[in-house]
């Protein structure tokens, strides 16, 4: 099995969606949104130990609501899940949303990382600017749509380096599309030792991140998790929240099965992953536009791709992260070696 990327080696290339995003540069913090042209089923999966989530129960397979209309992905800490409200305001204004009798309820999760510490001028006054943020992110909504120091990503921090929003696609055999969206401020390293090698190397397709591969050998100091933190990581303070999305047809439970799968894409990504100052998640989303619901043999591929694509999209997040005034960690593009 040889995977290959989609023409735009972004999430949008799975039919039916478009990414919003909404950016502060004076408080170093966004939103992103994906929106769903037609409602799209959906679950999620948690690993990290202190997430931040609005409307997450109701993705479980064995609760009633089957699809949904957006995710939303905000920093701000738990002031970012405002940002739902926001996105919940514009999709409403268009008439989207779950029908209950005459009215229209737009099914918005969301989940938020901490960027409080970054930089950035956090004194908005009494109420947080994150709504306006989301709602603004619906309307930058588009197929092409920036990454790096975007959306979500821009005041994203991870060990030693300056994150960022990252996304990439997969296109298997099967004629089935993966996507992938990150926004990634993870407690541990995307690079390995000193170098500017990413952890994610192997999955790499062409030079999307570089093109670097492993370092040969690995450096004795490839583990050494104390290298790389700069400040003692504080619980809450940190997290990567991502999408994981196909245009297979798949149930509920399959695409909790699939955000479950691209959590390995996290471990494969960033050392380490899943610890409990993160709040590790990752939203998984099905549009079905392919009309192919995957057998047995597509499913192994469609999991597998939903790992490797993911590690891609934390890579080429970094890869892409642009110095800003204020900055507390430089940029990957800075490095020497």
């Amino acid at each position: 099995m040889s995977f290959k990327a989609g023409p735009r080696n972004l999430i949008t290339d799975v039919a039916g969606l478009r990414i919003g995003n909404a950016s502060d540069e004076r408080l170093k913090s966004g939103v992103s949104v994906v929106l769903c042209d037609d409602p799209a089923v959906a679950s999620v999966q948690v690993l990290g130990g202190a997430p931040g989530t609005r409307e997450t129960d109701l993705l479980e397979p064995h609760n009633s609501v089957e699809a949904i209309n957006a995710v939303m992905l905000s920093g701000g800490s738990a002031f970012g899940l405002d940002a739902a409200s926001g996105v919940q305001a514009a999709l409403r204004e268009r008439g989207v949303g779950f029908a209950v009798a005459d009215q229209r309820i737009p099914i918005v999760p969301g989940a938020i990382l901490f960027d409080l510490i970054n930089g950035g001028d956090k004194n908005w006054g009494r109420f947080p600017p994150y709504r306006e943020l989301g709602f603004e992110a619906v309307q930058n909504a588009a197929i092409d749509f920036e990454i790096g120091t975007a959306g979500a990503g821009t005041g994203t921090l991870v060990a030693g380096l300056k994150g960022g929003l990252g996304s990439a696609s997969t296109v298997l055999e099967s004629g089935i599309t993966v996507g992938a969206l990150v926004a990634v401020n993870a407690v541990g390293a995307v690079t390995v030792g000193r170098s500017r090698h990413f952890w994610a190397a192997p999955f790499e397709i062409g030079d999307e991140f570089g093109g670097l591969g492993l370092p040969s050998p690995l450096p004795e100091e490839a583990t050494n998790i104390e290298l790389k933190f700069r400040h003692k990581p504080t619980a809450g303070t940190n997290t990567t929240i991502g999408v994981i999305a196909t245009d297979a047809v798949l149930t509920k439970a399959a695409a909790k099965r699939l955000a479950i799968s691209a959590h390995d894409g996290y471990a494969r990504a960033i050392w380490p992953a899943h610890t409990p100052m993160d709040g590790d998640l990752i939203f998984g989303l099905a549009t079905g536009k392919s009309g192919i619901a995957p057998d047995p043999d597509d499913t192994t591929d469609l999991y597998a791709a939903a790992s490797a694509t993911m590690a891609r999209a934390i890579a080429r997040a970094i890869y892409a992260a642009k110095p800003a005034p204020g900055d507390l960690m430089p940029v990957w593009s800075s490095l020497s070696s």
